[in-house]
């Protein structure tokens, strides 16, 4: 039953990512608003739900380990896995994404995040910190778009710049994808994770490696799951936004918040180890950034292989 579950949760993933997309790229039609902006705020808090609620549980059930471990090994999981499969599909043309404002933002967070972490563990100063950060971004987009839509008022868009748009399509059914795809990506990834999670324990695997790759990877599939959809309809800029947009919301608010509820310790593996690997990992991006190059196939077998082999290490 387990793994008839979590193959469940694996659809529901799916047909939700597609959804949320199809909501997302719309709603930033009709508002006069860059797909960019609208995938780093709608589609990252909605694909980054399963994490905050994980983070949340595992805290209140004394597995702190988890909440931590868990955001950490996402955040190395979106970049690496998240962007590499989909690139093994298709090119992602990010050469065409203007995106070195948001991706300085998620360099800062994660340095901030693992400034904090040196200090052994995240408490309510550290969550303070973390969401005024948070509060800072947020702030700063809805100004960016603001000033995007004023700029635009009287200009046409031109709607083959993205491909599957309708501009035609109601407001209540753009509501409708965007409400199917924030509550169905939660949903799936819960009912994957929690079955996994049955799965792994099956095996005799410890909290720690389960919050580092399983309920990581696990939680990271409705990013991957939006990212796939967005690369198969070329809309490399819903992809691209979409993780720096998740992990900087896992930096900032999932530990934010999770902090308010319980203190948590950072395990001395994590500075030695496994937080090097999510700040490198981000740095990887600089080339599709900074040098406007396309994530090609190549690529996306460097990035997968990478990552296969930081399961590997974690897992020996």
């Amino acid at each position: 039953m387990p793994w008839l579950l979590s193959g469940l949760g694996l659809v529901i993933l799916l047909l939700a990512g597609d959804s949320l997309v199809k909501g997302a790229v719309n709603l930033s039609l009709r508002l006069g608003v860059p797909a960019l902006i609208v995938s780093l705020t709608i589609v990252a808090f909605g694909t980054s739900a399963p994490e905050l609620l994980i983070a949340i549980q595992a805290v209140l059930e004394g597995a702190p380990g988890i909440a931590i471990g868990n955001v950490v090994g996402s955040n190395t999981a979106n970049i690496l896995l998240v962007l590499g499969i989909p690139a093994l599909l298709a090119t992602m043309h990010t050469s065409e994404c203007e995106t070195k404002k948001t991706y300085n933002f998620m360099i800062a967070a994660s340095i901030l995040f693992i400034a904090l972490a040196f200090r052994g563990k995240f408490d309510w100063i550290a969550a303070i910190v973390l969401l005024s950060a948070l509060a800072f971004v947020l702030w700063d987009a809805a100004r960016e778009a603001s000033g995007h839509r004023a700029a635009c008022a009287d200009a046409t868009v031109d709607e083959e710049e993205i491909e599957g748009v309708d501009p035609d399509l109601p407001g209540w059914r753009i509501a409708i994808f965007l409400i199917l795809g924030l509550i169905g990506l939660p949903l799936g990834a819960d009912l994957l994770v929690d079955n996994a999670t049955i799965i792994a324990k099956m095996y005799g695997v410890s909290d720690t490696v389960i919050g580092l790759t399983l309920v990581a990877v696990g939680t990271s599939l409705p990013e991957l799951a939006t990212t796939v959809m967005a690369a198969l309809r070329r809309q490399a800029d819903v992809a691209l936004g979409n993780v720096i947009g998740s992990n900087m919301f896992n930096l900032l608010a999932i530990i934010g918040v999770a902090s308010f509820v319980g203190t948590i310790p950072v395990d001395s593996g994590f500075l030695r180890f496994d937080l090097w690997v999510m700040l490198g990992a981000s740095i990887l991006l600089v080339p599709f950034v900074y040098m406007r190059r396309d994530i090609t196939r190549v690529w996306g077998v460097i990035l997968t292989v990478l990552y296969l082999t930081y399961l590997a290490i974690v897992l020996s």
